[in-house]
């Protein structure tokens, strides 16, 4: 191999990674909160007794967790605004299509989590006099939130990592900047390179406390 290492191009382009890099967090972290909300309420409408409102949930979830997550962003990106006539700025379409996708996602984990919730839990609340949205909020979405976090969490690790795909509609984002500077300077092993480094270090630190959370859950159910 006669290939020669040369980063002294990064030098000058380091503002610009990091302002890549802002965008990807403001992905990540915005797609995430849409995920996390709206993942539980998309839960309970999936469970529903009411045919009405469970197909229609179920349909979305199915739909979004069976189809690629980059066809939805570029679904997003070109197809609303010439069906509804709205346009909307790139950075927020990624999030609205990444957040979507991360809440069909979310869905099914917090689904698996209410359905672990003890029944002797819901029959106390039931013999407290509970209504059924402070039985929802005070004693199934603490649980279920408990038992779902690890899987919420590597959702999130891959929301983090599909935000990438943004940049085939030109979002700004870490990928999007890394693509540029590598044509600009002939560099591609390089920028891929550090970009690669950049998302390992964004993502091992939260892998790592999934497994923490894995052990105390583990832990927690022997005691």
């Amino acid at each position: 191999m006669n290939y020669h290492f040369d980063f002294s191009f990064l030098e000058g382009n380091i503002g610009q990674l990091l302002s890549g890099l802002r965008v990807t967090l403001e992905l990540a972290i915005a797609s995430n909160a849409i995920g996390l909300t709206f993942g539980f309420l998309l839960c309970l409408l999936a469970m529903s007794r009411l045919v009405l409102l469970r197909w229609p949930a179920q349909l979305f979830i199915e739909f979004f967790r069976c189809t690629p997550a980059l066809l939805q962003i570029v679904w997003f990106f070109y197809c609303i605004p010439m069906l509804f006539d709205v346009f909307i700025d790139p950075l927020t379409m990624g999030v609205l299509a990444l957040g979507l996708n991360l809440t069909a996602f979310n869905a099914e984990a917090y689904r698996a989590g209410v359905q672990a919730v003890p029944k002797e839990h819901l029959d106390a609340c039931v013999a407290l006099g509970l209504r059924p949205w402070q039985r929802t909020i005070y004693v199934v979405l603490p649980q279920a939130l408990r038992n779902a976090m690890p899987v919420l969490m590597t959702n999130g690790i891959g929301s983090l990592q599909q935000s990438a795909l943004v940049a085939i509609v030109a979002v700004a984002d870490l990928m999007y900047v890394g693509k540029s500077l590598a044509t600009e300077a002939y560099r591609p092993l390089e920028t891929y390179s550090v970009i690669a480094l950049i998302y390992f270090a964004l993502t091992l630190p939260i892998s790592k406390l999934v497994h923490v959370v894995e052990r105390r859950q583990d832990a927690a159910v022997q005691r």
